[in-house]
């Protein structure tokens, strides 16, 4: 029996098949290229500073609102008191730190809360990690500092930040955890229900 020597041409996918493979492939490359989620926690010891930018921000809410009420689309006060709060907001972001936290691949946020286990007794409270261990680790694992041109540089270690830790009042330590672990809860995402058309 003769052999052929033809040869067969590969089978062609649907272009529906190929069209959404492509679809996907692009919407895959996106959330993959997503970065990761911030929080900052702003920390201003003047309080003058502070008290002067709400009372601005107060003033110019009031400028609006009576801009609203009277039909305006802008009013020379409101633009004053627009004026006044970029001045109270530079004078107060001079005066202020930021400490910025990312939230963290969830495979190194459970290898950290892994490292510090609770002991039998704080298991027993209800915890999920070592309150005396795991703040300062979370809180310099998801530290990020960048420098002048916005480049991620070396932020706090764990050492640091047990030290403000222990050095602060309790509110203020507990703030700075909460922003770490804030980092760690925000969702971008929502949902969209669908009719039952």
């Amino acid at each position: 029996m003769p052999v052929s020597t033809e040869t067969k041409a590969a089978p062609v996918p649907p272009a529906k098949a190929v069209a959404r493979d492509a679809h996907w492939a692009s919407k895959l490359a996106r959330l993959r290229a997503r970065q990761l989620p911030e929080y900052t926690l702003v920390i201003c010891d003047d309080q003058d500073a502070k008290r002067h930018l709400d009372e601005t921000l107060r003033d110019l809410a009031r400028c609006r609102m009576a801009d609203a009420e009277n039909g305006r689309a802008h009013s020379d006060a409101t633009a004053k008191a627009e004026e006044e709060v970029e001045n109270a907001q530079e004078f107060f972001d001079n005066l202020s730190i930021e400490l910025t936290f990312k939230a963290l691949p969830r495979p190194i946020l459970d290898g950290l809360i892994k490292r510090f286990p609770p002991t039998e007794a704080q298991a027993e409270d209800g915890d999920a990690w070592n309150p005396e261990t795991f703040p300062a680790a979370l809180i310099a694992a998801a530290h990020i500092e960048r420098d002048d041109e916005h480049n991620t540089v070396e932020g706090m270690s764990e050492d640091d930040a047990q030290d403000l830790l222990d050095s602060w009042p309790v509110a203020e330590s507990n703030a700075l955890f909460a922003a770490a672990w804030q980092a760690q809860q925000i969702v971008r995402t929502s949902t969209v229900e669908l009719g039952k058309g």
